[in-house]
């Protein structure tokens, strides 16, 4: 139990540093853009047909259900609230672990391992402030951006299934979703997005920041990295919404 307290207070730590040098110490712009770019645009690609299909997935399990009750128009605010408040965000924050805090784990594991982050110290720059801060930023602004793109990408999965294969009305679709889906449930689903997108990067920084033991360390660190971020994500999703809805 000392191990884990003292594991999560070095966790803690470095990410309020991360913080903290972001108005004491920030670093260069083209450090936070590179960043962004690589969290954000070059992931889409993955969360958009993660999330098309997920939508598909909605509709088609619903359809048959709803088909006994002549019901089909409601499958549009199904697949929107199903999206807004649980898929999108959830979807994106494992998509983005699995792609990006991998690869934040490695390759800062790999700086450390090969000193690189002792040279940075040595140099006189900040380690924390060149390394944990524009990654955090990354994911606090690149995940609920992501989460937009998913919302939309599986709400059209959902209505190509349903008024594409399924016939159902088309405006009714969209009628019914404008009147059943409130604005909030599309906030609150980006409020877990900027949460997710926090620990996500805080996660996948720490362990690469304290890696160990050469290059088996780092594959060890990315595991961990992968799994705890994975867990943290699906745990604190039920939390989040027992607060916000």
């Amino acid at each position: 139990m000392l191990r884990v307290f003292e594991e999560v207070g070095k966790a803690a730590l470095l990410t309020f540093l991360g913080i903290y040098f972001l108005f004491r110490n920030p670093p260069r712009l083209y450090h936070f853009v590179k960043q962004l770019a690589y969290l954000g645009a070059e992931t889409v690609p993955v969360v958009v047909i993660t999330s098309l299909f997920s939508g598909g997935v909605i509709a088609l399990q619903t359809y048959s259900t709803f088909h006994r009750f002549n019901a089909e128009f409601l499958i549009g605010a199904v697949v929107a609230l199903s999206m807004f408040r649980e898929l999108g965000p959830v979807l994106t924050a494992l998509m983005v672990t699995a792609r990006v805090g991998s690869a934040m784990t490695a390759s800062i594991g790999t700086m450390r391992i090969t000193e690189q982050i002792d040279a940075l110290e040595v140099m006189g720059m900040n380690p924390v402030s060149y390394l944990v801060t524009p990654r955090i930023v990354a994911g606090v602004l690149g995940l609920p951006l992501l989460t937009i793109i998913s919302d939309v990408a599986g709400i059209l999965g959902g209505w190509f299934v349903a008024v594409g294969l399924f016939g159902v009305n088309n405006h009714l679709f969209w009628e019914r979703m404008r009147d059943l889906v409130e604005f909030y449930d599309f906030v609150g689903g980006l409020y877990k997005a900027v949460f997710f997108g926090l620990v996500v990067s805080a996660v996948s920084c720490y362990f690469g920041f304290y890696t160990k033991g050469g290059t088996e360390g780092v594959g060890r660190a990315t595991t961990s990295s992968v799994v705890t971020s994975s867990m943290l994500v699906l745990i604190s999703d039920y939390f989040l919404t027992a607060i916000i809805f």
